[in-house]
């Protein structure tokens, strides 16, 4: 695999590497049957999914309520409706108040959500958009097992319509397909995230291609910041729609250091071991507000963003007080267990807004997720696992379903029963 040598000080990318195949969840073969409705039938094989690293990430083990570290609503706040699911099929309006997400009525708002992969491969590898269907069943079927909210992995260059890019899948034809899911998402009372997955920068280490094919460390500021310009403008005044900013940094392991990929992280430009000028956190925060969208932005830290060790102190600076930090977790990551989330993870949690936005584990079992998902409602944070796919495999997708119609695998059951205990 070619993996860079792991730096002293280094934590995070892949406790558990040895022995699974590399591609895995960034990487798979496409086997057809649920192909996109904007896409070829029978087109042969496809996929790279996520930037150089097997794809699951970060987090945990155990977890039982007692340890828990400020679960409580803020004062002031009304009690959680129904753990955030809406009653009726109106998606919430959303914002900060100090470490919760909140309706507009003032509402603690709990997000349990799956991630809808496709959307960040399909379009750059001249299959289509979508990865199976977008109708209303398909959504019912996900309403069915309590999911109040979908993240959906966006790719730079298909939005920007990018040269490269098959013009039937990207700019204008790519955005009107994503615009429409998001209004039948949020018509079915769901929240839609919207996160930039895959983007243009040369990183030979991980990824060949200088184009949106994989994962790369960092964004660039030549694509990324026209892409959220566009994004932010097109959303802007939907409360319903949240951004992520970047899926899953990893600058420290080009720089080896996590302090220079911290620095990297929050301020972008001419990063070590980086050949394209990165567009930083804080920057991607300002080219949002810059188009008036107060929409709330979601910001994972560092090794594919299982670490949050040093979020706090590189906070961006937003003014318009929306900011949230993304986790993601699962088991073959450093921050796996109960001990470090509630050293690492529960201190952020006290400050701002946690999303895990992707949890999952690559035992085609659900041990690993059920105990963070334990944990993490003792915390009163949402979380989203990884993958709402038919076509993935139940281990190294890791697929919940096997259907459209949302038949579990045994991975998926786990989670289904989970969210039905909340009921």
């Amino acid at each position: 695999m070619g993996l860079v040598p792991r730096p002293t000080g280094f934590r995070g990318w892949r406790a558990a590497l040895a022995g699974m195949p590399y591609l895995s969840r960034m990487g798979r073969i496409w086997h057809g049957p649920h192909r996109s409705a904007a896409g070829r039938a029978g087109r042969g094989s496809r996929r790279l999914r996520r930037g150089g690293l097997l794809c699951l990430a970060a987090a945990a083990a155990c977890a039982v309520p007692a340890c828990s570290s400020g679960g409580s609503p803020l004062p002031g706040l009304a009690s959680p409706e129904s753990h955030g699911h809406q009653r009726h099929n109106t998606a919430p309006r959303l914002h900060v108040a100090g470490n919760r997400l909140v309706s507009a009525r003032g509402r603690p708002v709990v997000l349990h959500g799956v991630n809808r992969s496709g959307t960040e491969f399909l379009c750059v590898q001249d299959h289509g958009i979508f990865d199976g269907p977008t109708d209303q069943p398909s959504i019912s079927a996900m309403k069915a097992w309590g999911i109040n909210a979908v993240r959906i992995p966006l790719n730079e260059g298909c939005w920007n319509g990018e040269s490269y890019v098959n013009p039937a899948y990207a700019g204008t034809n790519y955005q009107d397909a994503i615009k429409a899911y998001v209004r039948l998402l949020n018509a079915n009372g769901m929240v839609a995230i919207l996160d930039l997955h895959w983007s243009d920068g040369r990183y030979p280490v991980h990824c060949r291609s200088a184009e949106a094919r994989c994962l790369k460390p960092m964004p660039d500021q030549a694509q990324a910041i026209p892409f959220w310009t566009s994004v932010a403008s097109t959303f802007k005044g939907n409360g319903a729609v949240i951004f992520d900013l970047f899926n899953e940094p990893f600058p420290e392991r080009a720089s080896h250091s996590e302090a220079a990929g911290w620095q990297c992280w929050l301020n972008g430009g001419t990063c070590p071991g980086i050949s394209y000028q990165v567009a930083g956190m804080q920057t991607l925060v300002n080219t949002v507000r810059a188009t008036g969208a107060r929409n709330v932005i979601l910001a994972g830290g560092l090794a594919y963003a299982n670490d949050l060790t040093g979020w706090l102190a590189n906070e961006p600076a937003d003014p318009a007080h929306n900011l949230a930090a993304s986790w993601h977790s699962y088991n073959f990551n450093a921050c796996s267990d109960i001990t470090c989330w509630t050293s690492e993870v529960a201190p952020v949690m006290a400050q701002v807004p946690v999303v895990a936005g992707e949890i999952g584990e690559n035992t085609c079992a659900s041990g690993y997720i059920t105990a963070l998902m334990n944990w993490l409602d003792s915390q009163s944070s949402g979380y989203l696992a990884w993958a709402w796919n038919a076509d993935f495999p139940c281990a190294s997708g890791p697929s919940l379903i096997t259907s459209y119609a949302g038949t579990p695998t045994p991975y998926g059951a786990g989670y289904q029963a989970h969210l039905r205990s909340l009921r």
